[in-house]
């Protein structure tokens, strides 16, 4: 059974002089239900209100100590880059990217790390995959620019809805928020899918997908494609649509934009799918609208990109000698 924390936060937090300015304030109203796993940092960022559009994505490069988060607007940078302090180091006002989706870091502990985008634009640099340096130099794009569709030759997407690049250098995309296709692609490996929105990949060669119009997770292996099993019955309220996995491979994090939660899942041993059970859940104010997560595989600190809050938040990972009450 799940125990029932509230946490004593005050209501909303106002940064200095925003309530005056009456600027919006930022969304920090929240409860923790089951295992406290983790709790809101408020001094990320340190201003949050360098966030001007509607927040989609987020990304950490533990390695180099970086967090991109990426927001849709008119006039607005598509691309902030924090460092883990919090501090805005700088923002990317690239024409090449329109309306981004999700996002990932590739070659992290590398030299030449690059950020990876897909972009649902429907302009001339539309449902593409785009490769860029970390200062927002663009390298490559996936894809037929400003053209949607279903081909592999020439490849075309259809509002391609996240990248995840394997340390192999594989690149899994999950093509279909919306759109014609409703496919995993592995290079040219196909799997149908109903709106999947979000992937990752374990040690023990197991794709997760949020396959969100079926509200479920779906797993399968990432070397023969096999589908080994589906959890859909933590999802009968909301789907998922983001998931990734915790440093410590104990738990994956799965955010829920219509009921605003994080769950937070049991990762079940090699070998064994069975049931989704969860342990814990970041209940977020109404109207945050959690799109995707990312984690910080270096410390733990879970980022989520809030399209109804329009801002990035940070939860860190309780640790003993933090007070509950």
């Amino acid at each position: 059974g799940m125990t029932f924390l509230r946490t004593a936060l005050p209501g909303s937090v106002w940064g200095p002089g925003l309530a005056a300015a009456g600027l919006q304030h930022r969304f920090t109203d929240y409860q923790l239900l089951g295992s406290p796993l983790y709790k809101l940092d408020l001094t990320w960022p340190r201003n949050p209100e360098v966030f001007t559009g509607a927040v989609f994505a987020v990304a950490v490069n533990q390695y180099a100590g970086l967090v991109y988060v990426a927001q849709r607007g008119d006039n607005v940078p598509k691309m902030l880059v924090f460092n883990t302090d919090g501090n805005l180091l700088m923002s990317w006002n690239t024409s090449t990217l329109e309306m981004p989706h999700g996002m990932f870091v590739a070659d992290a502990a590398s030299s030449s790390p690059s950020v990876w985008v897909t972009d649902v634009g429907t302009g001339p640099y539309g449902h593409c995959i785009k490769q860029y340096s970390p200062s927002g130099k663009l390298l490559q794009v996936l894809g037929t620019p400003g053209k949607a569709g279903s081909g592999v030759s020439p490849l075309q997407f259809d509002q391609p809805a996240e990248v995840y690049v394997h340390s192999s250098g594989e690149i899994y995309i999950v093509d279909g928020d919306g759109g014609l296709n409703n496919r995993l692609i592995k290079l040219s490996t196909e799997l149908e899918f109903y709106i999947p929105h979000s992937v990752t990949v374990d040690e023990a060669q197991r794709v997760w997908v949020a396959d969100r119009g079926n509200k479920r997770i779906q797993v399968f292996n990432s070397i023969t494609g096999e589908w080994l099993g589906t959890w859909g019955s933590c999802f009968s309220e909301d789907a998922p649509y983001s998931v990734r996995i915790t440093p410590d491979k104990k738990h994956l994090v799965v955010a829920q934009l219509n009921t605003n939660q994080l769950s937070v899942l049991e990762a079940p041993p090699v070998g064994e799918i069975g049931q989704c059970r969860v342990e814990s859940v970041i209940q977020l104010g109404e109207d945050t609208k959690p799109h995707l997560v990312d984690l910080d595989l270096k410390t733990g600190a879970l980022y989520v990109a809030e399209i109804g809050a329009q801002q990035a938040q940070r939860f860190t990972p309780f640790s003993l000698g933090d007070n509950l009450l």
